[in-house]
């Protein structure tokens, strides 16, 4: 891998990833930008003890434009867009419309191909070996930051999730505090070790899965199952079954497999509602709307977490979609929404079992 860094017009960092070693980037961003002025805010919610992010810039963010006019595409004549070099393999850019900056963290947008009209599950095993290397890097990078205690790296697919830009891409948000869900797998991590003299609850949900019905694919490194209390209609965790607690822990034989079972994964998740006829004969296929988020530990301190450190986390990854059957959605309603408290439509066992059997190609 190739790392080159640059700026953007406005001042933003911009990094190519690239496959080829003797890669040249040279090209110089041509936009008239001005600086970019963000109006960023974490604000603490003291009753229920957790922050939100007040960015009312974001109103004026792109909103699904045309393909000729994606600002994630490359620049080619005078089409001028965000990335300013004619193709690339993976960019990494700092968010023009962030909801986290400054002291309030960061925000960066992952581009994981020039090819508009792809698809993560469209990727080469190289090429995704490359999005989880630049994953990887920006980890490391951001991790230094000092307003930042932890990174969380994800992707939103499908324009039923909220996506503005329809070009295949992911972001990164570096927040200056332990997100509520992850400060709720602590408070649980803790409880469970205290209880139990000193065992790891991430170890014990793994072995409980993998001796039970939910596992969908298992490699030498990796395991994905549909977790016994799901949330979603169709959510499947990948671990790798060695426990480490961040994407910079992961050795070289999981980083190997990795892109083989992740891909695996997403091409059945595009199979899950496939039916029908599309008029020509062939099998209807719908993308399958989804959102894939990895966990990592927080690099912040740790002394609320009583007896937890770093390494008692296991980095994993949570990927689901909000369609529950074909051309029908999971909403957050009263109960989820009002009360935290969700409903599944799909026991885990028969979602668990309608991945296993739909194929990838």
């Amino acid at each position: 891998m190739k790392k080159t860094s640059t700026r953007l017009a406005d001042g933003r960092e911009l990094v190519y990833y690239d496959l080829r070693d003797d890669t040249v980037r040279d090209a110089v961003d041509r936009r008239p930008l001005k600086r970019t002025v963000t109006t960023s805010e974490i604000r603490r919610d003291v009753l229920l003890g957790d922050s939100v992010a007040v960015a009312s810039h974001r109103q004026d963010r792109t909103y699904l434009p045309p393909a000729d006019e994606c600002p994630l595409c490359p620049s080619r004549g005078e089409r001028l867009s965000e990335i300013p070099d004619s193709s690339y393999d993976v960019v990494v850019f700092e968010n023009r419309f962030p909801s986290l900056a400054g002291d309030s963290g960061r925000c960066e947008v992952v581009c994981f191909t020039s090819d508009h009209n792809a698809s993560f599950a469209d990727l080469t095993e190289e090429q995704a070996r490359l999005v989880l290397d630049a994953w990887t890097d920006r980890t490391a990078e951001l991790s230094h930051l000092p307003a930042v205690e932890q990174v969380f790296c994800f992707e939103n697919r499908g324009r039923e999730i909220g996506v503005t830009l329809g070009h295949p891409h992911g972001q990164i948000y570096a927040y200056p505090f332990t997100t509520p869900r992850t400060a709720l797998m602590l408070r649980s991590l803790a409880a469970h070790k205290e209880a139990t003299g000193g065992e790891n609850l991430f170890d014990a949900v793994l072995e409980r899965e993998l001796a039970d019905e939910r596992v969908v694919l298992e490699g030498e490194h990796w395991v994905a199952f549909v977790p016994f209390a799901a949330h979603w209609p169709y959510e499947v965790h990948l671990y790798p079954r060695r426990r480490v607690p961040d994407l910079l822990a992961l050795d070289e034989a999981a980083r190997a497999e990795f892109p083989k079972v992740y891909l695996e994964l997403l091409r059945r998740f595009d199979r899950i509602f496939e039916g029908g006829d599309d008029g020509a004969g062939a099998v209807a296929r719908t993308p399958t709307p989804y959102i894939a988020a990895w966990h990592q530990a927080p690099f912040g301190a740790l002394e609320e977490f009583d007896g937890v450190t770093r390494d008692d986390f296991a980095i994993h990854l949570e990927l689901f979609t909000i369609r529950r059957t074909s051309g029908k959605l999971k909403f957050l309603a009263g109960s989820e929404s009002g009360m935290n408290v969700f409903i599944n439509d799909v026991p885990p066992e028969a979602a668990a079992e309608r991945l296993r059997e739909v194929a990838s190609s």
